[in-house]
């Protein structure tokens, strides 16, 4: 599952690649956690390991999708 993040006057998003066994829900609970709380910040961790923070004020939108078995490019794309 991949999460992407917005910043708050910043033209780049970070892409977190999830693990497989986490759920979009699990991952929308997180947000909502961290935006409810004052100071929050939204740690995420990825497939690898890795922790991602970033604080809920700066947080402009937060986009949960599938993986990358549903993106196609090139000439074989319908």
């Amino acid at each position: 599952m991949d999460v992407r993040i917005g910043i708050t006057q910043s033209p780049r998003e970070i892409e977190v690649e999830m693990a497989d066994g986490v759920d979009g829900d699990q991952v929308a609970a997180l947000v909502e956690k961290a935006l409810g709380t004052e100071g929050g910040v939204l740690w995420l961790t990825d497939r690898k390991g890795r922790r991602v923070g970033v604080a809920a004020a700066r947080l402009a939108y937060v986009e949960i999708g599938s993986g990358h078995e549903d993106r196609r490019v090139g000439f074989g794309a319908p």
